[in-house]
């Protein structure tokens, strides 16, 4: 059997994986689809141990109700339960979900939002579809195929959603150009410690926690990625915190230094797209 048999029989293979999960989700069977989504009510906040992983994000109480019984469940974070609880405050509402019939099974989501549809295992097998096709036509053809098959997907790609990234990181001004400050202090540093190749080096990775009040009184307590120089002897320090009034979740200690990386990703996004389409631009030339 040549290249192009074995390119049918990948096709036809991914064709169908894609047929199943996007009939699936049209259907409403797929798993994120069939999941039961709840409001979750954070009603106590812990700190974080000084030291310790942020996997565990930080120790929380929740709330929620079942909304197939009425009855209501009073849960914590401990484990692996979904995503990690970066940002907490009593009252802070969080999305909960779990499959039917089984709200012991729960995980925790950054919101109460609705879920997707299921749909990244066909869109892959879609992608496997292309990318397939591509390979075998510039084997057979030559290179200027691959650049054209790739770098037009990529730069389609980058032109579709370019301007929400744009859109995002103006928003993202707008709201550093409105925070309020509050002082604030790092109560512990967490990390986490990874070897980083073959050779047995050890990447460290540290998390300030701060906490902080906000101007209507609510404490905050939160993972600070960035922004603060010196983490690892920061436990202790007294900082500044600029945060969004209407979400206490989104802050910076250092809106100046945000403010020129947003700009840089958009020259960095910019740059990538022309990047893909000059190879777009290449292989058609040299077609």
């Amino acid at each position: 059997m040549g290249r192009y048999g074995y390119l049918a029989l990948w096709c036809g293979l991914f064709g169908v994986v894609a047929l199943i999960g996007y009939g699936r989700s049209l259907a409403g069977m797929t798993r994120v689809q069939r999941m039961v989504r709840a409001v979750g009510r954070i009603e106590r906040v812990g700190e974080p141990q000084h030291g310790s992983s942020p996997s565990l994000g930080i120790p929380v109480v929740v709330s929620f109700r079942d909304p197939a019984t009425g009855r209501e469940f009073t849960v914590t974070n401990d484990g692996e339960r979904g995503d990690r609880i970066t940002a907490a405050w009593t009252g802070r509402e969080i999305g909960v979900h779990y499959p039917p019939g089984s709200p012991q099974e729960f995980r925790f989501t950054g919101s109460p939002g609705e879920g997707g549809h299921g749909l990244g295992w066909p869109n892959f097998a879609v992608f496997l579809i292309y990318a397939g096709a591509v390979v075998v036509v510039a084997v057979d053809r030559g290179w200027p195929w691959a650049l054209l098959g790739f770098g037009g997907l990529w730069a389609v790609s980058g032109l579709y959603h370019l301007p929400g990234n744009i859109r995002e990181v103006n928003s993202r001004l707008d709201t550093l150009d409105s925070m309020a400050t509050v002082p604030g202090s790092v109560v512990a540093v967490i990390k986490s410690v990874s070897v980083a190749d073959d050779d047995g080096h050890v990447s460290t990775r540290l998390v300030p926690v701060v906490a902080f009040s906000t101007r209507d009184g609510t404490a905050v307590t939160a993972y600070c990625d960035s922004g603060l120089p010196d983490p690892a002897g920061s436990r202790g320090r007294d900082v500044t915190i600029h945060y969004a009034p209407d979400d206490p979740a989104v802050f910076s200690p250092d809106p100046a230094a945000e403010r020129r990386s947003c700009k840089q990703d958009i020259v960095y996004n910019i740059l990538g797209l022309l990047a893909v389409v000059a190879a777009s631009v290449v292989g058609a030339v040299a077609l």
